[in-house]
């Protein structure tokens, strides 16, 4: 059996376990069997085309990313729930045993965004938080701390859950507010931010996916940044995958998919002026040109999996890899319909 064949029949394999769970909340058989599944999913597979799987394997596929949503939401509400006890949940941060994915998932953002966006944002607002929301909360203390962050979700509890680990940093409290809604509802607000992020887990199939995007297409301010996360190889088991013809009313810049445990794509794209109409001649810059021209090979580096300032000061030693590192890690879309 290839290799892919087998990882495939693995993969299915877990999903039938996880699927038989009487609850997704953390435990012991819970945390095993997502980490085996995604330990199994961050390899690079070449020949491994998601496209190409067959109907009942797509099908299982769809229903494994609603599982791992479901998981990931009831994860990070119970350690929300933990950091919300604390009297400056801010300092503990760590005690979330992903948080060194997210340290190095928002350091990518931040460069990435740093490349494509010439000043720093005043407003940026981030669609689908969640109890937990890291990347705010990372981006917020770390890269971006003279920025408001504007988080929407659509469940109230995940907000008030969020709300709480901030409400003592007199700081953050101020820069960073949470709102209860539906993003399809949110309209004329959404045209006040400079950059807009959206969780991996914000329409689950593409369907959804693709209807926030083109409602954000529709709202945002000409000129805007959206971030979005996408998934790539076998990591679009978990994740939903979006390709640059999704964005429809936005100039796509960069892909980048990572190699390591960080499991996200990043994708930024810019949102069309109003009188544009050829939205089809998109060009990504070229990749060797990018690289030597971003700060990206000296603001990348790997975070030690130990306490917050140790990893915080960590990223903040540059030059520590090299441009042929990263374009061994890049991977961009060179032609884009």
């Amino acid at each position: 059996m290839a290799e892919e064949e087998l990882v495939i029949a693995r993969v299915c394999d877990l999903y039938e376990k996880i699927s038989k769970l009487d609850s997704l909340k953390p435990s012991n058989d819970v945390n095993m069997l997502f980490t085996h599944l995604v330990n199994m999913c961050i390899p690079s597979y070449p020949n491994l085309d998601i496209s190409k799987l067959s109907d009942q394997v797509q099908q299982i596929r769809s229903n494994l990313i609603r599982l791992c949503g479901q998981a990931e939401g009831l994860l990070e509400s119970h350690y929300s729930a933990i950091l919300g006890s604390f009297q400056n949940p801010l300092n503990h941060l760590s005690l979330f045993p992903y948080f060194s994915n997210y340290l190095k998932l928002s350091q990518l953002e931040f460069t990435i965004l740093t490349q494509h966006f010439n000043r720093v944002p005043t407003r940026v607002a981030f669609i689908g938080s969640g109890p937990l929301p890291l990347t705010s909360l990372v981006l917020a203390t770390t890269h971006l701390t003279k920025t408001s962050f504007h988080n929407y979700d659509i469940d109230k509890s995940a907000n008030d859950l969020a709300a709480k680990l901030v409400q003592s940093d007199p700081d953050m409290s101020s820069r960073m507010s949470f709102h209860t809604a539906n993003i399809l509802d949110v309209c004329g607000e959404l045209e006040e931010f400079e950059v807009v992020f959206l969780a991996a887990l914000v329409g689950m199939d593409m369907e959804e996916k693709v209807k926030v995007i083109d409602h954000l297409a529709k709202h945002m301010a000409p000129g805007a940044t959206l971030m979005l996360r996408s998934a790539h190889g076998a990591r679009a088991f978990l994740y939903p995958v979006v390709q640059p013809s999704d964005l429809r009313g936005f100039e796509v810049l960069s892909v980048f998919h990572p190699m390591d445990e960080v499991i996200n794509s990043v994708v930024i794209a810019r949102k069309f002026p109003d009188d544009h109409h050829d939205h089809d001649d998109v060009v990504v810059d070229d990749l060797q040109e990018q690289a030597a021209a971003s700060s990206l090979a000296t603001n990348l580096i790997v975070p030690n999996k130990c306490c917050c300032e140790q990893m915080r000061g960590t990223y903040n030693h540059l030059g520590q890899m090299k441009i042929n590192n990263i374009l061994e890690e890049l991977a961009m879309e060179e032609h884009i319909a």
